[in-house]
């Protein structure tokens, strides 16, 4: 039976790092996108051998789906003085 584990991507100051929301301390990091999805490929089937080794449960995923929102930041104005937010929508 495969199982499919979501992973996250963020991009550093000077890399990519990795991480597997359903597999906690499940990480990786690499110069390139390329080299941390790799990478992570890996973390994930090695921190699943060693769950299995030390005899603990293997986490069914629970998470689904990743997505973005585009949103428009709210902008600061004064008037008199004082500061308000414009109401952000999504």
């Amino acid at each position: 039976m495969r199982v499919k584990y979501l992973y996250i991507i963020e991009q550093g100051k000077n890399n990519y790092s990795a991480y597997v929301p359903d597999l906690p301390g499940c990480a990786a990091a690499g110069k390139t996108k390329a080299e941390t999805e790799k990478l992570i490929k890996e973390a994930i089937e090695f921190h699943i051998e060693g769950m299995i080794l030390n005899g603990e449960k293997i986490p069914v995923p629970t998470t689904m789906k990743s997505g973005y929102f585009s949103i428009k930041p709210a902008v600061k104005s004064t008037s008199k003085n004082k500061q308000t937010r414009k109401r952000i929508t999504v």
